[in-house]
Order: structure tokens, then C-alpha cells, then sequence
């Protein structure tokens, strides 16, 4: 910015120097020079010297000078600015801003509140869908002597009061992971953030409630409801799942550490589904996570506006 002022600033005043007789009787001067040295005069005090200007030219060389200078830069053989007839300076283009790319790079596309809903409803019950379908099939399949797991008896919804314990404890221990990990890991504090902005900004209150259970009931039953005893109800098979369940986390502003974290919660509901060989324990716990974790965000966000595109 502070060289296109310049360059502007420099124009005015050599379009407001007084007319030379020389400008009047036909003379061309060499342009780049006349400018250089007017400039440097101008800086100097703003007085031109007469001694700047060449000697004059037949009209013949002239015309050779113009024919050279327009190979060089049509622009240049227009005629000087202060000359009757000579183009007007055309307005120079705004120079790049790097911090004004490096904000435009940074904004995050914030969906509307009829958005979010609608894709939460679509794909919590395209992913609810897959997992009763891997259930059902896997029960049919069992049933008929085929070599497969039945997944809907390893993994039931039966419900007791010592799971209760389990989904407490999941619960401070991935909420405290997740508040510790916000104020020590900047990569994944902004990862979060994008994906918060990106989903929650444009809800109303009642709305988080909604997007935190809906998803957190689909995926548990899909990830460590169908795909987790399908493979075998054991330590390795939960670390794939949720090696699988991390990396489908990536995207739309969330980095590779967003996706660390994902595997990390997933590896958590994994083995608390088998230690408790109960869905409803991993279902309870991803969904009061969801909430907490918006509710937190919403809370420390005072000035949050709804933003549609």
C-alpha cells in the first residue's frame, strides 16, 4: 500500500508542473529518463531543471522513436500526460495483500441451521441403517451356519446399573482429554474450532441437543455396534474400528490431529463395548460428549452470530 500511494502521490504532481515551452514546440523527449529525473527532482524540492530535457529531434527521427517505443510498451508512446492529446494514466490495479489472502484463506463456510439438520437427519439414519443391516444379516447368516458373528448377541442392549459407571467415567475422561488437549495442542484447538463453527454456529439452543444425540446413537451403533463384533469382539479389532472411525473424521477444516483425537475416543468406546458387551454404554457416553462439547463452545462464544450461506 505505501508504494502504490507513492506512485499516485508522484503522478499528481508531475501532471501539475507547468508547462515547459518545450512541450509546445513539437520536442520528444526520452520518456523512462524524463521520468527518472523529474522524479528524483521532484523529491529533491519539486523544481525541474531545464537541462533535464534532450536536445530536439526531426520529425523523422520522431517517428522512429515512437515506432521503437511501441514495440516496447504501446502505453509509453501514448504521449506524456501533459501532452494535448496524450493518454490519460490508467488506474494501477490494488497490489495483493498477504494478510487480507491469509484472512480470506482462513474464513470457514458456516451452513445454515435448516442445513445442519438436515444433513445430521440424513446421515445419522443412512449410517443407523447400515449397522441394522450389518446386524440383521450377520443374525441370518449365523443362524443359517455360516461362519459369521452374530453381531446383535455379542453386542446387545441389554442395560445395568454398574454400566452406569462405565458411561460416567467415559464421560470425564473424554471431556477432560478434550479441555486439556484445547489449551496444549494449537493444531487440534483450531481443528475443533472450524468443525464447531462449521456445525454449531447457525443452531438454535434446543438444536445441540438434537445433533449431539442423533449422531452419537448412529455411529455407535454403526462403528462398535456392527463393525467392531463383525471383526471380533477383541482389542485389535476395536483399535481398527477406530483407526477407521478417525480418518472418517477428517475434512472440512478438521486436520490430521482432529483425526487423532477421533481414533483416541473411538479406542475408548471400543474397549468400554466390550467390557461391557452392552451398546447402550458407548451410545450414552458419545452423546453426552456431543453436548457437553457444544454446549461448552456455545457458552464461551458470547458475540456468536448466525452466518447462512
Amino acid at each position: 500500500m505505501c508504494y502504490l500511494a507513492m506512485d499516485c502521490w508522484c503522478r499528481i504532481k508531475l501532471r501539475n508542473l507547468p508547462s515547459s515551452p518545450y512541450l509546445h514546440s513539437g520536442t520528444k523527449y526520452e520518456l523512462p529518463y524524463f521520468q527518472s529525473v523529474v522524479t528524483t527532482k521532484l523529491f529533491a524540492g519539486f523544481q525541474a531543471n531545464g537541462r533535464v530535457y534532450a536536445s530536439k529531434s526531426s520529425p523523422k527521427r520522431l517517428r522512429k522513436a515512437k515506432e521503437q517505443q511501441k514495440i516496447v510498451n504501446p502505453q509509453l508512446t501514448e504521449g506524456l500526460p501533459d501532452e494535448p492529446g496524450g493518454a490519460p494514466d490508467k488506474q494501477q490495479p490494488s497490489p495483493i495483500n498477504p494478510t487480507t489472502n491469509l484472512e480470506s484463506s482462513a474464513s470457514i463456510a458456516i451452513a445454515s441451521r435448516s442445513s445442519v439438520l438436515q444433513a445430521c437427519t440424513f446421515t445419522s439414519t443412512l449410517i443407523a441403517f447400515g449397522g441394522v443391516i450389518i446386524r440383521q444379516g450377520s443374525h441370518l447368516a449365523s443362524s443359517q451356519g455360516w461362519p459369521i458373528a452374530d453381531c446383535s448377541s455379542e453386542i446387545s442392549f441389554n442395560f445395568e446399573t454398574w454400566h452406569l459407571q462405565g458411561v460416567v467415567g467415559l464421560v470425564i475422561l473424554i471431556s477432560s482429554s478434550r479441555f486439556l488437549l484445547l489449551r496444549t495442542w494449537s493444531d487440534f484447538a483450531e481443528s475443533s474450532e472450524a468443525s464447531n463453527q462449521q456445525v454449531l454456529t447457525s443452531l438454535q439452543p434446543l438444536d445441540y441437543a438434537y445433533v449431539a444425540f442423533l449422531p452419537g446413537i448412529s455411529e455407535e451403533l454403526f462403528f462398535r455396534g456392527a463393525l467392531l463384533p463383525l471383526l471380533g469382539t477383541n482389542f485389535t479389532s476395536a483399535t481398527a474400528v477406530a483407526a477407521l472411525f478417525g480418518i472418517l473424521h477428517l475434512g472440512n477444516g478438521r486436520k490430521f490431529s482432529f483425526a487423532i483425537w477421533a481414533t483416541f475416543v473411538g479406542l475408548a468406546y471400543g474397549y468400554a463395548t466390550i467390557l461391557s458387551s452392552s451398546l447402550i454404554v458407548p451410545m450414552a457416553s458419545h452423546a453426552i460428549n456431543n453436548l457437553i462439547g457444544g454446549v461448552i463452545w456455545r457458552v464461551s462464544q458470547p458475540n456468536n452470530q448466525n452466518k447462512e450461506i
